[in-house]
């Protein structure tokens, strides 16, 4: 027997070719079977629907902190589905960076919430590391900080673990608030948003909440679980595209280099 389904939505884009692959071969042999519309969705505009999920009501327009393992955008939305692209990372995003340094300090995977805990215990001001892109523009960068983590830690092996992590998360976060704030003495918004899996992260959404208080807007915070829900977030974005622009073709295709900017 089929769901009560309104329809099948999917991740097309962007992403590694294999799993977009699996992905739309699922989820368009669902849609035959149980006759429902199928609609892909761009992955990072599935973040961008994260705070939707708790709070449908929002006040419009948004500037959002969109921040995962594979992106890092500062995004104004000016509605649903309409977006606007600010500043991006010009190599590693926020999260590739978390699991890299996790990875050379010998923590887990993922590295980001490990890193969260243990830096609750260490000192921020340890290590001095460097904040990169420090000009004008919107852009991130975050490969030297990774490289900065490897380099102090081989001059200063007895360091504590927890103030080596406490050390790159606050400078980590200082470069993304730098360019949120930025983006918002630009900007006249409603609203700031945290999206994508370090939103989850502790420091991170402290942060962005002083921000809202200093200019004086709302902050929407999704729940640390559905920072992290793929399944929540494509289902509120391919809703959306779904009653807005209709059912996708069943031979579209996997888009592993869609950008949010060619998003319309």
């Amino acid at each position: 027997t089929a769901p009560a389904l309104e329809g099948i939505a999917v991740t097309s884009g962007p992403g590694l070719i294999g799993s977009l692959l699996v992905g739309l071969s699922t989820a368009k042999a669902l849609a035959l079977v149980w006759d429902v519309p199928f609609v892909g969705v761009n992955h990072l505009e599935g973040h961008l629907f994260a705070p939707l999920l708790e709070s449908s009501d929002l006040e419009w327009p948004l500037m959002t902190l969109l921040v995962s393992g594979g992106h890092s955008l500062i995004v104004l939305q000016r509605g649903p589905g309409e977006h606007e692209v600010l500043g991006e990372t010009i190599d590693d995003a926020a999260g590739e960076a978390f699991d890299k340094v996790a990875r050379w300090l010998g923590l887990g995977y993922p590295g980001g919430p490990e890193i969260d805990r243990l830096a609750k215990e260490g000192s921020p001001d340890a290590l001095k590391l460097p904040v990169s892109m420090i000009g004008d523009d919107l852009d991130l960068s975050f490969s030297g900080l990774k490289t900065a983590v490897v380099r102090a830690t081989e001059r200063h092996r007895e360091m504590p673990l927890a103030d080596v992590v406490a050390s790159f998360q606050a400078a980590l976060c200082e470069q993304l608030l730098r360019k949120f704030r930025q983006a918002l003495e630009r900007y006249e918004v409603k609203g700031v948003a945290l999206a994508g899996g370090v939103a989850a992260n502790s420091a991170l959404r402290a942060d962005v909440e002083q921000l809202a208080r200093e200019f004086g807007v709302v902050c929407h915070l999704p729940a640390k679980e559905m920072c992290t829900d793929n399944a929540a977030m494509i289902a509120a974005a391919g809703l959306f595209r779904l009653r807005r622009d209709g059912a996708s073709q069943l031979d579209l295709s996997a888009q592993p280099n869609w950008q949010l900017a060619d998003v319309s």
